[in-house]
């Protein structure tokens, strides 16, 4: 019980990362981490002894993920009780240039098909090497190459195309410019 505490806890944040990358709500994500978690205690006998736990627990994770976006697109959409609350009266503008571009990262991830996104965030994000993403999305090292350089390549055109972004604060106009230039370089 104490390996299998000393392995997998330092990899809980990681795992709460991918899972708010994958499915966009940090509620729904924490959920998926916990049984993921929950999962992997359960069944920590049956783990390979000589297999990566790192591996195995991003396995369960993107599996449970992968189940949950599924459901989802057959039930159709949650709303939550307070959604007839205007955001516009609570909501508040950004005011860090690194809010705003993190903004822009994360709206332009989201637009990239889920197999795309699923592999940038575990070679770039997470940095697994090619083989254990490939093991993780059960997908040939081949595939992982040409999804992870069609991702890079759609996020860089997204990024680099993006317009630039004007916040008003106090009556008075700020213009930034598109963000992204050369910040999703290749690298092999």
């Amino acid at each position: 019980m104490k390996d299998m505490m000393l392995l997998v806890e330092p990899l809980i944040p990681a795992l709460r990362r991918y899972a708010r990358a994958l499915v966009k709500n940090h509620a729904t994500a924490d959920d998926l981490v916990q049984d993921c978690l929950e999962r992997a205690v359960s069944r920590w006998h049956q783990r390979r002894a000589d297999g990566d736990a790192r591996t195995w627990l991003f396995t369960i994770l993107h599996n449970l993920a992968v189940s949950h976006i599924r459901q989802n697109r057959r039930r159709g959409g949650h709303v939550a009780l307070d959604a007839g609350i205007d955001e516009a009266m609570i909501a508040r503008p950004a005011t860090q240039e690194d809010a705003l571009h993190h903004a822009d990262v994360m709206r332009a991830l989201h637009t990239l098909p889920e197999e795309q996104r699923s592999v940038l965030l575990l070679v770039s994000v997470e940095d697994l090497t090619y083989a254990e993403a490939a093991r993780v999305l059960d997908i040939p090292i081949g595939t992982v190459m040409s999804r992870l350089a069609r991702a890079r390549e759609k996020l860089s055109q997204k990024m680099e195309g993006a317009p630039p972004h004007e916040t008003t604060k106090g009556g008075a106009t700020i213009h930034r410019p598109a963000f992204g230039t050369g910040i999703f370089r290749r690298v092999k």
